[in-house]
Order: structure tokens, then sequence, then C-alpha cells
């Protein structure tokens, strides 16, 4: 096999299964009619409602175990909380909690301050925005904290941006970002999936493989590691593509990314030495066990 199959099967790892979409499409789907009934008085499953984070982007793995999901809602319902008195964001959410809680009587269904949480059996969790549409695309939410006050977001601007960049760079962005998180996964790295992505977008956008195959994965796990490993340190945040927002630090990251440049570094010297199993075994404490043996 070569390094391009290498990667190839690699890639194909980390996408779900149809199993796992299934239970999700399931879930979203209760939610949604749940929503749905309550502030539109409307039987459907399927509207106002889109993913966002990692699944609108489609740069969730099969470890993925946060599910964000953006519901709409009506503006009149804005109107209506927006003339309580006292912490009104709070109580928009709490209507929204005993909604879903509805449809999941034995789930754990909290607030979290923007978003309403739904914690499965499973170990999957529901993060659930509820937000009304804003001006220029965007969505206005509500965030109980500190009193209470309505934001705004972008979602939709940022899955555009994430995807006409991976669209440029024939598809290879999101493979980047599903390999990144293996490798945040096996080696512990406190990243969010918001700061891979955004990470990944700068640097793919000026790479110079960028429109190349599998073949060139190889090169692309070094260089990527080179770049992450050479972030200002001090740096606390980034702006998200397409809206500009912050993405925020978890905590260091740069010395587990260089650690995986070396790593890299020595696959392709095994490989120039067709030394294949040892380069794989190099890959593989790059990513974990769905690197190809």
């Amino acid at each position: 096999m070569s390094v391009g199959e290498w990667f190839s099967d690699f890639c194909s790892n980390l996408r779900m299964g149809t199993d796992q979409r299934a239970s999700f499409s399931y879930r979203t789907a209760r939610i949604t009619k749940a929503v749905n009934a309550s502030f539109r008085n409307i039987d459907n499953d399927t509207a106002y409602r889109f993913y966002v984070g990692s699944m609108g982007r489609s740069t969730a793995i099969p470890s993925v175990s946060d599910v964000d999901l953006l519901v709409e809602l009506p503006a009149s319902v804005y109107h209506q909380y927006n003339a309580y008195s006292g912490n009104k964001q709070s109580s928009f959410l709490s209507a929204v909690r005993t909604a879903i809680q509805t449809t999941y009587p034995s789930s754990s269904v909290s607030g979290d301050g923007q978003v309403v949480v739904i914690s499965f059996n499973d170990n999957v969790t529901y993060e659930v925005l509820p937000a009304f549409l804003g001006d220029k695309g965007g969505y206005i939410f509500a965030d109980s904290n500190n009193g209470g006050s309505w934001k705004n977001c972008w979602p939709k601007q940022e899955m555009t941006a994430f995807s006409d960049r991976n669209s440029a760079c024939n598809k290879n962005l999101v493979e980047l970002s599903r390999m990144a998180r293996a490798w945040r996964d096996e080696n512990s790295v406190p990243m969010s999936g918001m700061l891979i992505d955004t990470l990944a977008y700068q640097f793919i956008g000026s790479w110079q493989y960028r429109e190349k195959s599998y073949l060139y994965y190889d090169f692309m796990t070094r260089d990527f590691f080179n770049f992450l490993a050479n972030r200002d340190s001090t740096q606390d945040y980034w702006l998200a593509p397409g809206s500009g927002s912050y993405v925020w630090r978890k905590g260091p990251f740069e010395y587990k990314a260089r650690q995986a440049e070396l790593r890299a570094l020595e696959a392709i010297s095994h490989q120039n030495l067709g030394q294949d199993w040892s380069a794989k075994q190099k890959y593989r404490a790059i990513y974990g066990t769905n690197f190809p043996n």
C-alpha cells in the first residue's frame, strides 16, 4: 500500500457510521419536534433547526460526544420574553428546557448560561441553542449570565467560509480537521473543535499542496503540526472564519504539536528507507489506532 492509501484508509476510519448518524438524526428530530410544537404550534421535526459546531462543519469524528444544535424561534417569542422584568434570558431558556423535557423526561435537561443541555445515558450531550433570526443573516441568542443579555452569533457565515475553503482545497480542510481531532483525543491536547477548525482553516489557505491528494498527507501532517507548534504561546484567542468571533485557547498545545511534528519527520524518514511498518507506528503515535497498522 502507498502512503496515500494509508491516509485514505485512516480518513475513512474517521467518518461516522450509518448507525451513529441515525441515532443523532433521531434525537435531533425529537428535540426539534418538541420545540416547534411548544413555540410554533406545528407538528414538524425538521424545520427551523440546523447543526452548528463540528457537526455543522462536517468535522466531527466517531468519538464526538457533544452535538451542537441551533433551533430558530419566531420573533414574537423574543418580544414576549424581552418584555419580562428581571433576568428575561433565564426565563426564556427555562421555557425551552421545559419544552424539551416533555420529550425527554428521564434524561438530564439543564441550562448552561446560553444553551439547553441534554445528557443521554450513552455519554452523548446535546447543547441546544435557541435563537432568533437577526440582522444580516446572524442570530440573536440568550445569555443568562451576569443578570442576562441578548448576544449575536453568525454560525451560517462561519460554516459557509469553512465550506468554501474546503471546496477550494480539494476537500482537504475537512479531512485535516478530523485528523487533528484524532491527534487531540489520542494525546489529550486542550483544544476545542472550533479552535482546531480555525487553525486548520488558517494553515491550509496558504499551504503549497492544498489541492493535492492523500499522497501528500504525510507532508500535511508534518507541516500542520509545525504550524501549530509555532503559534504564539501567549495568544489567548483567534478569530473564527466568516464571523470574526473570538475562539479562545483552552490551554497550551504547542509542545504536543512539536512532538507530533517530530514524529511525522521520523515517519517520513522511515518511508524513504522503505520501512513502512516503522513509519506507520509513528503515525499511530500521533493519531491513535484509527491509523492503519
